[in-house]
C-alpha cells in the first residue's frame, strides 16, 4: 500500500467523480421551472480551486519568511561583571629551601678561594639586605646571595631573610610552584635602612665566623 500510494488513488477518483458529476448535470436536461434555480455546477469546483491556491499562496509567504524568529529564537544571558583580583600566591617554605639548595651549590664552586677569616652577623646581614632592597622594587631571591663567601655567607643571608620576614620587613612572592622567587622590602619607605631599628635576630649561633 505504501508503494502503491492509495491515498493519491483515491483522492484521484474523488476529483474523478466530482469532475463526472459536473459533466452529468451540464448534459442532462432539466425542467424549464427548474431553471435559474439550480446554480452552474462547477461553482464548487471553482471554489475549491480558488481555496487551494490561497492555502498554497499562505504557505510560500510563510517559507519565505526570516528562518530566525519563526524557526529558532535568540538566547540572551546576563553575565555579570566581577573585578578579579590576583593575590600573590604565598611561597612555601619548601620552595625557598630549593632555592637555598641552588645556591648553596654554586657556593661550593667557591669554596677553595676562601682564605680568610671573616666575622658574618646575621644583624648585619639583615641590614645589607634591605640596602640591597632600597629602591622597593622586586629582586630575585638568589641575587641576594653571594656565592663567593661560601657555603656559612649563603647561610647567615638565608637567616637573615628569615628574620626580617618575620618581622614583616620583606614581602616574598612566588608566581607559581618551582617558579622564580622574588623578594620586596616593605621598608623602602621608611628612610635609609640604617635608621631602621632592625629587631635582634631569634637564631641561635647567628653571628659566626667563615671557614
Amino acid at each position: 500500500m505504501q508503494e502503491l500510494r492509495f491515498e493519491l488513488a483515491a483522492e484521484y477518483l474523488v476529483m474523478a467523480a466530482i469532475l463526472a458529476e459536473i459533466k452529468s448535470r451540464m448534459l442532462l436536461p432539466r425542467p424549464p421551472a427548474d431553471e435559474g434555480i439550480e446554480g452552474d455546477p462547477r461553482a464548487e469546483l471553482v471554489r475549491r480551486l480558488q481555496e487551494y491556491e490561497r492555502f498554497k499562496k499562505a504557505a510560500e509567504d510563510i517559507d519565505g519568511l526570516d528562518r530566525l524568529d519563526r524557526d529558532t529564537s535568540v538566547a540572551h544571558a546576563h553575565v555579570p561583571e566581577r573585578a578579579a583580583v590576583k593575590v600573590p600566591p604565598p611561597v612555601d617554605l619548601r620552595e625557598m629551601l630549593l632555592a637555598l639548595r641552588d645556591v648553596l651549590k654554586r657556593a661550593e664552586l667557591f669554596t677553595h678561594h676562601a682564605i680568610k677569616r671573616e666575622a658574618l652577623s646575621v644583624r648585619q646581614r639583615m641590614g645589607d639586605v634591605l640596602s640591597k632592597l632600597g629602591d622597593g622594587q622586586f629582586h630575585g631571591f638568589e641575587s641576594l646571595f653571594n656565592a663567593e663567601e661560601g657555603k656559612l655567607g649563603v647561610v647567615v643571608t638565608f637567616l637573615s631573610i628569615l628574620e626580617l620576614a618575620k618581622e614583616q620587613l620583606l614581602e616574598i612572592v612566588q608566581e607559581a610552584p618551582l617558579a622564580p622567587i622574588y623578594v620586596k622590602s616593605l621598608a623602602a619607605g621608611e628612610g635609609e635602612t640604617s635608621e631602621i631599628d632592625l629587631p635582634e635576630p631569634t637564631s641561635d649561633g647567628a653571628d659566626a665566623p667563615t671557614v
